[in-house]
This record gives structure tokens, sequence and C-alpha cells, in this order.
């Protein structure tokens, strides 16, 4: 097997319209393509990030809770790289969003931080 690269990464929610508005307005990711499965009582929201990565955003009736934060069995958090992460710091803020204060990998020297998406899903900026 040879894998190449991550192709995309799933995120269910609570509020489909809500994470909607917070992954497409918020933090800027484009729409691929949106549909409605009426079978699952679900939409399928597909989003480019940049040209090499895609996020599915899912709503399904009910999904059960994240147990704990972050420290909950599976997916840890997602990560976003970005060139400057005051100003991307600053945006979010701008836009209401709640962002942990800036802090250094010690490990890596990076800068780093956290903030939420609707359903408390931790969210990292890490700068280049």
């Amino acid at each position: 097997m040879n894998i190449n690269k991550i192709h995309h990464v799933a995120i269910i929610c609570s509020d489909y319209e809500v994470s909607k508005d917070f992954y497409t307005n918020i933090l800027g990711f484009e729409i691929v393509a949106e549909v409605y499965r009426e079978e699952r009582r679900s939409y399928k929201l597909d989003l480019k990030v940049n040209d090499t990565y895609q996020i599915e955003l899912f709503s399904f009736p009910n999904p059960p809770k994240r147990p704990t934060n972050p420290e909950a069995l599976g997916l840890r958090h997602l990560a976003f790289e970005v060139d400057n992460i005051q100003s991307a710091v600053e945006e979010l803020l701008e836009k209401g969003i709640e962002v942990e204060n800036i802090r250094v990998d010690p490990f890596t020297d990076k800068k780093f931080t956290f903030f939420p998406d609707p359903d408390g899903l931790p969210l990292e900026l890490y700068e280049k």
C-alpha cells in the first residue's frame, strides 16, 4: 500500500446551518458540493481547504456529545497552518471567536493556539 496524502477530514456537527456559516464565512473555506440525504436526514457539505485538502461536514439527528475536551478517544483536534498567527488570531477575534493565548511549541519553537468550532471541536492554528 502506498498512501499519498490525507484526502479529507470528516466532522459531524449538531447545528448544520451554524457550522456551515462558521466553516465558510468565519474560516473562509469554499463549498465544493452540498447534498441532503433524505434517507439519513443528513446534510453533507464538502469544503475546499486550499487545493490539496477537503473537510466533509455532516449533520445527523441527535449525534452523541464529545465526552471530554480535548482528550476524547479519536480525533484530538484539527490543525490549520497559517503564515502569520497573530494576524489570523486578530481576524478570528474580530469575528467574535474566542481564541486561547498564543503559545510556543517547546519542541519545534513554532507558535500555535486553539479555538473551538460551534460544537467545541478543538481547532488549532499553527504558524508556518
